[in-house]
């Protein structure tokens, strides 16, 4: 066989302006909202909250060695009546790790000495250690297993992990009450930072492109069609993207929220298309992004299920992940590169995403305020002022806005439609911010009706 010829060119150079070599560097992170550990800016304000850390059936009747904010842990149950404690995975004597421990009535008890804790960390035994001996009292009168508060609600753990004497409320949200909706938690792992999962909440875009127009679409054909975006702060943590779309002689609203630090909320995954009229669609999840450690996160959530949440048959585990992130979490990497979903966009940014990398345009809006908010709420807290906790009015819970709206509004030849599409989803959100402060079920009605009103009145520009 004969070598092939050599080239007639071997001067020839690749046409273009290249800017590898001078763009090698990497740029920093963002240290000040990255790193979550004990200590840290973002970590210390983390701690000011209440945070879903496991799912209530995943626990059974040994102890759970968990890692969250980058703090190792065990969770376990005591009692007959099934009561869960969460403590620091090592143990004060010699570290052995209560991942190993026995559930007891009253507590964990570690399996190397048999020394047993109380859920608050108290040390009730130190069973080889004389009663009366000097040592054995002293160091159960001054140490202490690190322990935590857990709250277990709708089928998710939640625990506070700051200082015991800031520990706000446990925080009661209008969505855990929508009437005839149906709930079944999950969980789905990110091999990434937090912010760059919760990230894509205030990015209505992304659902546009990576969601419909990369591949096919993962949700509805309707969101192949780029919205007109409106941002809005509605206080102190609470962050709203509208983006609202033609549909046809549809305009259809759909719209994310992000309530500090991490509650997310969205429109409907698959109830919605923008073919059909429907009037405050809830959300087809409720959802935390909760950080693992520097380099890793889950969102612990809620699917939603119901006439005004996602259909039925996607109350599956296989469901609850297309709602998540578009596709199901086990697939190959072919898979993933022909069809990637929310994991592969943010995990591909890397463990950290470098943000003095980034350059942020004005859909990015969103985004820039809630960490320039974040940001701000980090410098208070050093100078002594705890972050806000989520807003409710007096005596209700707190009012939450993810949503689809889809009212009939044929396009107009004298107006310009994108004008059109941003007056409505701007009425569209007048109206559910009138009637915040009304009871659940009241708010709900009235402002359903109220749609309905607006789209038979009409909107004058």
């Amino acid at each position: 066989m004969m070598s092939p010829a050599p080239s007639k060119n071997p001067d020839l150079k690749p046409a273009g302006n290249f800017q590898g070599y001078a763009q090698a560097n990497t740029a920093d992170i963002d240290e000040e909202i990255a790193r979550v550990g004990p200590g840290t800016p973002a970590g210390e304000y983390l701690r000011c909250f209440w945070h879903p850390v496991f799912m209530t059936s995943e626990l059974g009747e040994l102890p759970k060695a968990i890692k969250i904010m980058d703090e190792e842990l065990v969770l376990f149950r005591y009692g007959s009546d099934d009561g869960i404690g969460l403590v620091h995975k090592y143990c004060p004597h010699r570290r052995a790790s209560l991942e190993y421990g026995k559930c007891e009535d009253r507590g964990i008890r570690c399996c190397y000495h048999g020394w047993l804790f109380a859920p608050d960390g108290e040390i009730l035994e130190t069973p080889a250690e004389d009663l009366g001996d000097g040592p054995a009292k002293q160091i159960r009168e001054r140490t202490r297993l690190g322990a935590y508060p857990v709250i277990e609600f709708n089928g998710l753990i939640f625990a506070y992990m700051g200082k015991p004497e800031n520990m706000p409320a446990f925080p009661m949200y209008d969505a855990f009450e929508i009437e005839d909706m149906v709930t079944r938690p999950y969980e789905i792992p990110y091999a990434c930072n937090w912010v760059q999962v919760l990230d894509a909440i205030l990015d209505p875009v992304h659902t546009t492109f990576l969601h419909s127009q990369n591949s096919s679409p993962q949700f509805s054909d309707g969101m192949l069609e780029t919205g007109v975006l409106k941002f809005y702060e509605r206080n102190e943590n609470h962050f709203l993207g509208s983006s609202t779309r033609r549909i046809g002689d549809n305009a259809w609203v759909r719209l994310n929220e992000l309530i500090l630090p991490n509650f997310t909320q969205a429109g409907a995954a698959f109830a919605a298309d923008g073919t059909e009229q429907r009037y405050f669609g809830r959300s087809a999840f409720t959802r935390w992004v909760v950080p693992v450690d520097d380099e890793s996160s889950v969102a612990f959530a809620w699917g939603n299920f119901g006439d005004r949440c996602d259909p039925h048959e996607y109350n599956t585990k296989e469901g609850c992940e297309l709602i998540e992130q578009g596709e199901i979490v086990e697939r190959t990497l072919e898979e993933k590169q022909r069809r990637p979903a929310d994991s592969e966009a943010v995990e591909g940014m890397g463990r950290i995403s470098n943000h003095m990398g980034e350059n942020l345009m004005p859909t990015d809006r969103g985004i820039s305020l809630y960490r320039r908010r974040i940001r701000r709420q980090i410098k208070d807290l050093e100078n002594g002022t705890l972050p806000p906790q989520p807003v409710n009015p007096p005596g209700a819970s707190v009012r939450t806005y993810g949503q689809d709206t889809i009212l009939t509004f044929p396009p107009k030849s004298d107006i310009d439609d994108r004008d059109y599409l941003m007056a409505i989803g701007a009425a569209v959100m007048d109206i559910e911010f009138e009637y915040e402060n009304c009871d659940n079920q009241e708010r709900d009605a009235t402002i359903i009706d109220k749609l309905k009103e607006l789209e038979a009145k009409g909107i004058d520009l």
